[in-house]
């Protein structure tokens, strides 16, 4: 699960001298949920509240995650925590958003009555007033809500609806606040960008998308592309990538498997040749660029001989970025039903052990890096031993821009000079780990 964000900021006093009322917020989940987080508090901030830490406030707000049953459960948690702190007279009002609630909201009214408000989806076009809740140097741009290509593991689709892209005007409209800002780093994210404009303007438009960005802002210094459907990606967006210095050479390609049955299983409308021959391509029209993708063990009936099917594909294309899941079986899905169920402890055998190759993959492919000279973003002071002990003065924490904040790797920066999050440095790698790397500037 990725991080928790949470706000807080002095409470301001009304004209009249009396405090405003006062709201925290928890948001959990994925950076699409994150946006949907600073679009509520851009509203609330319109209407007079004023935001506190969330055991301080009057109203405590949690926008939940519910895509598989560890991010349920972590929802859950952190609902049951607010209660608590209701019950204990810190808080007087809960209101619980997002997808649990909008795929749950009857059951959870029955069972948690102490919630006072349950709210479901969030509109995609938000507040210019919009608070932030990532750090200053970088933020997330949502270009489009909900998916159109119905996994059948996923319920997406379910709960967020009808795909829907924002316009053009109003993307631009919140990137050039961005880059007047001197935003460092804009991720563009959605369940699936290669989508972007199918539903406004009968065709994919996310080169169009991009081009306008870079013409209209000059500050932004890097542009990242977040989850990117293999068989959308075409030889347009490809060049884009290749030939525009701002845009990250990082492709964001969820792959899930690469088994033709199992492809066919999951409703991926893709096939080993397709994906093979995509990553070929890759290859060779951005060779300086690196691939990360995300693949489901354990999905149903998927034998010992699939597994290590994926597992020698891996071994063989060796992404420089990979993330797992086990397999989350979801009712309302078309894979619930599935005959052939993996037993617990196997899809966490597998796994772990897809994780461990990778994890040797990883520590490969960052060695090719050493004594190479690479543009590293600062993101904040960091300690000593990677993160233990003391803070160590001119040591930082940065990353390159074939890692993406909160998911991917970090660059541990030693500089004479001192440095400030959002600033970009020219970086010596002096050493490498197995999923970081270390230099000097």
């Amino acid at each position: 699960m990725r991080d928790k964000y949470k706000i807080g900021t002095s409470t301001p006093l009304s004209a009249n001298g009396e405090h405003n009322r006062t709201i925290g917020i928890l948001s959990l989940g994925c950076p699409r949920n994150l946006v949907d987080s600073e679009n509520i508090l851009g509203r609330l901030s319109l209407k007079g509240y004023s935001f506190v830490d969330i055991d301080k406030a009057d109203i405590a707000l949690v926008n939940t995650c519910a895509f598989i049953e560890e991010a349920k459960t972590e929802s859950i948690a952190a609902i049951l925590d607010l209660i608590d702190l209701k019950r204990k007279g810190k808080i007087k009002k809960i209101v619980v958003y997002g997808c649990l609630t909008q795929r749950y909201k009857d059951k959870l009214q029955k069972e948690l009555p102490e919630v006072d408000a349950f709210v479901g989806k969030i509109s995609l076009n938000h507040s210019l007033k919009a608070w932030r809740l990532t750090p200053k140097h970088y933020a997330y741009v949502k270009i489009c809500e909900g998916c159109i290509n119905n996994c059948s593991y996923c319920i997406i689709p379910k709960i967020k609806g009808k795909f829907a892209s924002l316009d053009i005007d109003s993307i631009l409209t919140k990137i050039k606040r961005f880059d007047k800002n001197k935003v460092s780093e804009v991720n563009i994210i959605g369940q699936d960008i290669t989508g972007y404009g199918l539903d406004l303007y009968a065709s994919a438009r996310l080169p169009e998308l991009l081009k306008n960005i870079i013409k209209k802002t000059k500050n932004i210094g890097w542009i990242r592309l977040l989850y990117l459907y293999p068989s959308r990606i075409n030889d347009k967006l490809l060049e884009l990538i290749k030939d525009e210095p701002r845009i990250c050479k990082y492709i964001d390609l969820p792959l899930q498997h690469i088994n033709d049955r199992i492809l066919r299983l999951m409703r991926r409308n893709t096939t080993k040749k397709d994906i093979l021959r995509l990553i070929d391509k890759i290859r060779k029209k951005i060779p300086n660029a690196v691939i990360r993708t995300s693949l489901i063990v354990g999905f149903p009936s998927e034998t010992d001989k699939e597994f290590r099917e994926l597992l020698d594909f891996i071994e063989e294309v060796r992404f420089e970025r990979l993330g797992a899941f086990i397999y989350s079986r979801e009712e309302g899905t078309m894979a619930y039903s599935l005959k052939g169920q993996i037993p617990a402890q196997m899809k966490r055998e597998r796994f772990n052990t897809l994780m461990l190759q990778q994890q040797r993959i990883s520590e490969g492919v960052n060695k090719k890096f050493l004594k190479a000279a690479i543009d590293v973003l600062i993101d904040e002071p960091s300690s000593c031993a990677q993160g233990l002990g003391e803070k160590e003065e001119g040591s930082y924490l940065g990353r390159s821009q074939y890692d993406a904040p909160e998911v991917d790797g970090l660059v541990y920066v030693d500089s004479k000079k001192t440095l400030k999050p959002g600033d970009f440095v020219r970086v010596e790698i002096t050493d490498t780990l197995e999923y970081d790397l270390v230099g000097k500037v």
